[in-house]
């Protein structure tokens, strides 16, 4: 029985001295290790010195002790010793291995962040670079004279029964040209007419509302409530 346990331990003690030996192997320790090599290597000198007497006596101690006594202590020497590995070595080398997954991770994620930014950046620069596209550049524009300037050529002045304008405030530096018109007595020809003007103008104006009703029930003229838009630029 005894012997058995003895080469438990033994095996224990194997094993240990395995994993340390791993650890002095690892690239960070054996640098630290071998940086710090002359200055270690003084300290013991004067630690093994200053200790010299005391391990003397210990050993003498330990000397006189039965076999038993000193397998118990062997034992206790290794659990002690595995302890102290346990709770000194691996767990602080553990965590740094966990603190460097979650760094890595986060740095994942921060560049896909990135990524998202910049292609939402690139496709907003596009809109935009699009929307300038699509502006009047005069500052004295008047959406109003233009539309009723194409319609008066197209379906008649006497066709138009009211036309309002008004400007939207928009973010960016934009401003929206609004005008809205009120057209009456028209055939289908001319309503198609009339949208043909508008859509067709070198300006570019849109038809942003659109409706269309019979002047009277079973009447083949027709009335149009219609809302053009323009979209300037503040003056850089």
């Amino acid at each position: 029985m005894v012997e058995r346990i003895q080469r438990i331990a033994a095996r224990v003690s194997e094993g240990f001295a395995r994993l340390f030996g791993a650890i002095l192997a690892w690239g960070p320790v054996r640098r630290a290790s071998d940086a710090a090599g002359a200055q270690w290597s003084r300290l013991t000198e004067i630690l093994r010195r200053l200790a010299a007497p005391a391990i003397g006596s210990a050993r003498g101690w330990y000397d006189k002790r039965e076999a038993r006594e000193k397998l118990l202590l062997r034992m206790l020497g290794v659990v002690a010793g595995a302890i102290f590995l346990w709770n000194f070595v691996y767990v602080p080398i553990s965590g740094l291995g966990g603190d460097l997954t979650d760094r890595i991770a986060a740095r994942r994620q921060a560049l896909t962040d990135v990524r998202a930014l910049m292609f939402r950046y690139q496709r907003l620069r596009r809109d935009l670079a699009a929307s300038e596209k699509h502006t009047v550049a005069s500052k004295d524009f008047s959406l109003f004279s233009v539309v009723e300037q194409a319609l008066t050529a197209s379906i008649g002045h006497e066709k138009i029964s009211s036309i309002t304008p008004s400007e939207r405030t928009l973010p960016g530096g934009f401003h929206q040209h609004v005008v809205d018109l009120k057209l009456s007595g028209l055939s289908l020809a001319q309503v198609v007419n009339a949208l043909y003007s508008v859509q067709t103008l070198s300006t570019p104006v849109t038809v942003a509302s659109f409706h269309i009703r019979p002047t009277a029930p079973g009447s083949r003229s027709y009335d149009v409530d219609m809302t053009c838009a323009a979209l300037g630029r503040e003056a850089g």
